[in-house]
């Protein structure tokens, strides 16, 4: 079993989304901390980038905060090795194509797995480009997660098929953020997943109270949330790992 597949053994699986280093480095620690304490099954940490383009604006300001903070990818790499001292949770990386360019893909993808990250999400690599990352990643052991929109129609069985790690749903059109309701079909997409994959499957974009979360899950084998988090650690800040242990609890209740 991955470890990836192990988020998902014990039920609906609860996958917060934090962007590292907003406010700093050391609150992204606690708040993964208190998220795993909570029962959060699997962590998305985000490396900023400056032109995150699937974002919406509470995400696009916690991007903006921790570069302006002084994060780069190097100190996030020493910050996951920090945690994973005691965090055996799995965890993948949320970030940009051009960020795994940049500082050169392959040192990134052996770095990832050095330092015990499970897998890489990149929202901006369209699946007809994957093969630009796969065998690397596959080489050095780290999922490559693909990504369905509604739009993806289709190649919705494509990508199922071809899919590692866990498939990660997008509930709507348009950028991240929290949503009032969620109208997309998505029954019918985890449809066609289920009959082309064995692989879970978690729905993010727009998801924020523990209703919709519950709503998503019943569909899907988890649920992502994302802006409702980053909010929290607008709000709160440095004080933000109580309120988002808070929060996590809640959403994770709501899946059982």
């Amino acid at each position: 079993m991955s470890n990836i597949a192990k988020a998902f053994a014990g039920g609906k699986a609860f996958i917060p989304f934090i962007t590292c280093g907003d406010p700093d480095l050391t609150t992204t620690a606690a708040v993964v901390r208190a998220a795993v304490e909570n029962g959060a099954d699997l962590i998305e940490l985000g490396i900023p980038f400056s032109d995150p383009t699937a974002e919406g604006p509470v995400i696009q300001g916690a991007n903006l905060r921790a570069l302006n903070g002084g994060v780069t990818t190097d100190r996030i790499f020493d910050f996951v090795r920090e945690l994973r001292q005691d965090v055996t949770v799995p965890m993948v990386f949320m970030t940009y194509a051009n960020v795994v360019f940049s500082y050169g893909a392959e040192a990134f993808i052996a770095t990832c797995q050095e330092i015990g990250m499970d897998g890489l999400i990149l929202p901006d690599l369209p699946f007809e480009e994957k093969e630009e990352f796969l065998p690397l990643c596959r080489q050095y052991g780290v999922d490559l997660i693909s990504l369905i929109a509604p739009t993806s129609e289709n190649r919705i069985a494509m990508i199922a098929r071809e899919a590692e790690g866990f498939l990660y749903i997008v509930s709507s059109l348009g950028v991240t953020g929290m949503r009032s309701e969620i109208k997309t079909d998505l029954a019918a997409i985890v449809k066609v997943v289920r009959e082309n994959t064995d692989i879970p499957c978690a729905i993010g974009f727009g998801i924020s109270t523990p209703e919709q979360a519950q709503k998503m899950a019943a569909l899907s084998d988890g649920a992502i949330v994302g802006s409702a988090i980053i909010k929290l650690l607008e709000k709160y800040g440095k004080d933000a790992p109580a309120y988002v242990g808070e929060y996590v609890r809640s959403m994770k209740d709501a899946l059982r």
